[in-house]
């Protein structure tokens, strides 16, 4: 019967189980997380040569005519070395594990989720995935009310892979926006990428002006209306934020 139980448990039947729970299921990024590695044992005494936590997404690639989308680790953290679960044994392990700053806000279907797992050696390893929420940080809040309040309204965000090297994974976050005010005029859209380090936010913008007269339309053919700039916002420079980035547009829109 031992025999017969050790084989079930190598393809999971009554195998050890794991779950993970989070002290908060919302963060920015940045933050510490908090929480419980809940291990359940199974019939048999089991090897777990490491308990692993991943935090993982999603984003969109090409390929020819057909797309899809493709899943990244941003993290990886191992929280406990080799041990043995035995038979029905619950054990506990907490832990704290930063939240990369380059992760995607959870806005627009884009996904962020914990993988949680145990490595047993000749068996299929138990897993548990929990989807949690990004909020955008307190500098990437007050830059998105500033673009709004100069008229432009939010149409998309997406992760889409990308060769920019902007940031330290295969894909950037992009939102999109489209005017609804003055710029209409001159502008078709505007893209913001941010990448976030301690204090710093850096903002990456990609305005798509509108082709106007034969010169505009040559430009439009050749994708020339494109500009791009920069912006780096701090704490201590969020006061005149709206101007600056007002500025920055003008000064690439006309």
């Amino acid at each position: 019967m031992d025999f017969f139980q050790k084989a079930l448990a190598t393809v999971g039947i009554g195998a050890a189980k794991v779950d993970t729970r989070l002290s908060q299921s919302s963060f920015v990024p940045g933050d510490q997380m908090t929480g419980e590695i809940h291990i359940q044992g199974g019939n048999v005494a089991q090897d777990l040569d490491a308990i692993y936590l991943m935090v993982a997404t999603r984003y969109k690639r090409e390929s020819g005519d057909s797309t899809y989308y493709a899943e990244h680790v941003l993290a990886r953290h191992q929280l406990a070395e080799r041990t043995v679960i035995e038979p029905q044994q619950t054990r506990v392990v907490p832990f704290t594990v930063r939240l990369p700053e380059e992760t995607p806000v959870t806005v627009h279907k884009v996904p962020v989720y914990l993988k949680t797992g145990l490595d047993i050696p000749g068996a299929l390893d138990p897993k548990d995935q929990d989807y949690i929420q990004v909020q955008p940080h307190p500098l990437m809040t007050q830059v998105l009310s500033a673009v709004e309040a100069l008229g432009f309204q939010l149409v998309k965000v997406d992760c889409e892979h990308s060769r920019l090297g902007i940031l330290s994974h295969p894909f950037v976050q992009e939102f999109e926006f489209r005017p609804i005010g003055e710029y209409r005029r001159h502008l078709q859209e505007l893209e913001l990428i941010f990448r976030l380090q301690g204090e710093t936010l850096d903002v990456f913008l990609e305005l798509d002006r509108r082709a106007r007269g034969l010169s505009g339309l040559f430009d439009a053919a050749f994708d020339m209306n494109e500009r791009f700039a920069h912006l780096q916002v701090t704490p201590a420079t969020t006061g005149d934020l709206q101007r600056r980035l007002a500025q920055v547009i003008e000064s690439h829109a006309r």
